[in-house]
């Protein structure tokens, strides 16, 4: 399934697919505080592009929620993995929306800063760390649409997701058609 939405000649797209296999600069991880690796999209991250990855992140020394650290792929396809630690969701009253919004920000600022042109995202917060993803969707599609239009060296972002019923959440939480 794909969909696509246009932002001023770049695009935002919507994919169900399997991260570890993004042809991207950069692959953007849902990591853990530590770094160091564990289940889920931060699981298969680290066991696709080896480890080399981890060793890079061990030397990194953590990461706090709401920010992110960038590596370097390993084996992976894309260049880059960019590990971005979003909170754990208790109420949705406890600063989980800028939380997460800041992980999504600083995950694009990171990819400017180091010259990287297109960046795949997954649904991050959504898995262990239990954020709904019909509250998530919305906020992860609007701070990446907003740093999209102020920032034209990001020309794609890639939202890959792992399964049918979050795709078509931020499917439609994007206003727009899938395509097969």
């Amino acid at each position: 399934m794909y969909a696509v939405f246009p932002i001023d000649g770049r695009r935002l797209e919507l994919v169900q697919g399997d991260i570890t296999r993004q042809e991207v600069d950069a692959i953007v991880n849902a990591a853990n505080p530590s770094l160091l690796g564990g289940g889920g999209v931060d699981g298969a991250i680290h066991r696709a592009g080896g480890p080399e990855i981890l060793a890079e992140c061990r030397q990194l020394g953590g990461c706090p929620p709401g920010e992110a650290r960038i590596t370097t792929g390993g084996r992976l396809k894309a260049r880059y993995v960019i590990h971005a630690v979003g909170p754990v969701y208790y109420d949705g009253k406890s600063g989980e929306p800028e939380t997460l919004a800041n992980a999504y920000r600083r995950s694009l600022e990171l990819a400017s800063e180091h010259r990287l042109h297109t960046v795949a995202f997954p649904s991050i917060s959504t898995g262990a760390y239990g954020y709904p993803v019909e509250q998530a969707a919305p906020i992860a599609l609007h701070t990446v649409i907003d740093y999209m239009r102020t920032h034209p060296e990001i020309e794609l972002v890639r939202f890959v997701l792992y399964d049918t019923p979050t795709f078509e959440v931020y499917r439609r939480a994007l206003g727009v058609q899938a395509e097969t």
